[in-house]
């Protein structure tokens, strides 16, 4: 089981008429690393919208000839999603597109909401019909409801946010404004940018300004809300009453690309200072540090320039592996992560070898990596692990929901190691984790279980399917 975040979201507003439809593409692909089950944009052709959403990658959703079929316009929304509320099928593709009597609007959103049955049982025993099964539905249903009360399309997002519990990092787009907003705790990122010939740009990661040509602003204010339009841009802080920042520190540890910079930290040191980090608390001697590609890299880094130990590469990743790679059956010979993973044998043979991956989360990858290694060559295996180990659920976008299958949550570290085939395996102690931020507020409930809001009662993934089909 690998760890998956909930989405990645994208938004433009051109001065002037343009394919914003490929900036928005290009700017997806640049987050392609937070969503890889769906991907959709949708084009506002001065107030007309035109869409297309799939399930797949972007590269297999997006030809040549469906991107030209989208219109030239002033503003785009777009979205890359791992869905953590509601099935993968193309119903829950987003931006959500909602007509409605004062107008029109498409919606991206990423994160999870606490929330969400409550709120969605409200709306249903109101009337409402829902057509997908994500949180992100509901989000708009509320939005748009408050839209037929208030004067603005801002202000209806204002009064829906009294209302969110939970994560979300919004781009909304209206005939005539792109729109964005971040929850109170600001528990996913979300930055904005501008390029040479005026463009804004919104997205998750500033990796995905980089992209398209636009330098970072700055990153969206937990709570805030920030209105686009051809007269520019306009910061509503009315929610930005909270002072506990609450960002995910997975974003850090996994999530983010390397290359981003997240709420003024940038995401490669923060995971070089984990491994340096490791290399202190759990030391030994090895002939080789080599990291688990890609988000072990940098941590395997750190902790080679703390111990002084040589920085090597011992695995490499089959890049070309994305949604549509076929999984071996339970009883097919065979190995998925010798499909996506290979050893370089020259690299390890022989030695003592120090692994750094981001987590554990079953166990059973581990131990494949670990065995593949063992096959290899390898003398030793000491495991150090980037964060601390994972305890409880998260209800904010990443897919941890149970502790039924969470081996820290059954073994000691101990046999921990013993199970995955490890000589030594070490984490990231959790009093650690505020070194890879500094004094940067973060949610590490899945390590601690210090939830920042209150826990769902029903928490599984397919929980709205399941309400369905009772039906």
């Amino acid at each position: 089981m690998s760890i998956h975040e909930e989405c990645g979201v994208f938004g433009v507003i051109s001065p002037d008429n343009t394919d914003v439809a490929s900036v928005v593409y290009y700017g997806l692909y640049a987050l392609q690393h937070r969503g890889q089950e769906s991907c959709g944009i949708v084009v506002n052709d001065d107030g007309v919208f035109a869409s297309h959403k799939d399930l797949g990658l972007l590269s297999e959703v997006f030809s040549a000839d469906k991107l030209s079929c989208l219109p030239t316009g002033k503003m785009a929304v777009g979205h890359v999603r791992y869905g953590t509320t509601g099935g993968n099928n193309r119903k829950n593709c987003q931006p959500i597109e909602v007509n409605h009597q004062k107008g029109r609007m498409a919606l991206a959103h990423n994160g999870n909401l606490s929330n969400a049955a409550e709120l969605r049982n409200e709306l249903e025993l109101s009337g409402a019909i829902f057509h997908t099964t994500s949180d992100t539905e509901t989000i708009a249903y509320i939005v748009t409801r408050e839209r037929l009360r208030t004067p603005s399309i801002e202000d209806a997002l204002s009064a829906a946010m009294n209302t969110l519990d939970g994560a979300y990092s919004l781009v909304l787009m209206s005939p005539r404004k792109l729109i964005c907003a971040r929850d109170p705790y600001g528990f996913r990122p979300l930055c904005y940018g501008k390029t040479a010939d005026g463009m804004y740009v919104v997205a998750s990661e500033s990796c995905a300004l980089s992209a398209v040509g636009a330098e970072l602003v700055r990153d969206v204010e937990p709570g805030e809300i920030l209105v686009f339009t051809e007269n520019g841009v306009v910061s509503r802080k009315e929610h930005c009453k909270r002072k506990d920042k609450k960002l995910c520190i997975f974003e850090y540890i996994y999530f983010a690309r390397p290359d981003s910079v997240i709420d003024g930290i940038s995401v490669h040191s923060a995971r070089v200072r984990a491994g340096k980090i490791l290399a202190k608390t759990h030391p030994v001697d090895a002939d080789i540090v080599i990291g688990v590609p890609d988000s072990g890299l940098d941590a395997a880094l750190g902790f080679s320039k703390e111990s002084g130990i040589p920085y090597g590469i011992g695995l490499i990743k089959n890049k070309y592996i994305g949604r549509t790679f076929i999984s071996p059956g339970q009883n097919a010979r065979l190995d998925q992560v010798r499909i996506k993973l290979s050893a370089v044998e020259e690299s390890i043979q022989g030695k003592r070898v120090v692994l750094i991956d981001d987590s554990i989360v079953r166990g059973t990858t581990s131990g494949r990596i670990v065995k593949l290694l063992r096959d290899a060559g390898a003398k030793e295996i000491h495991m150090r692990i980037s964060s601390p180990p994972f305890l409880h659920p998260c209800y904010y976008g990443t897919d941890i929901d149970s502790r039924e299958h969470l081996i820290a949550c059954h073994h000691s570290v101990d046999e921990i190691a013993e199970i995955v085939g490890a000589d030594t395996l070490g984490y990231l102690p959790v009093n650690e984790l505020k070194a890879l931020t500094g004094n940067c507020q973060y949610c590490s409930a899945c390590f601690d279980g210090d939830y920042p809001t209150d826990v769902p009662i029903d928490t599984r993934k397919d929980r709205f399917e399941q309400k369905l089909s009772k039906k």
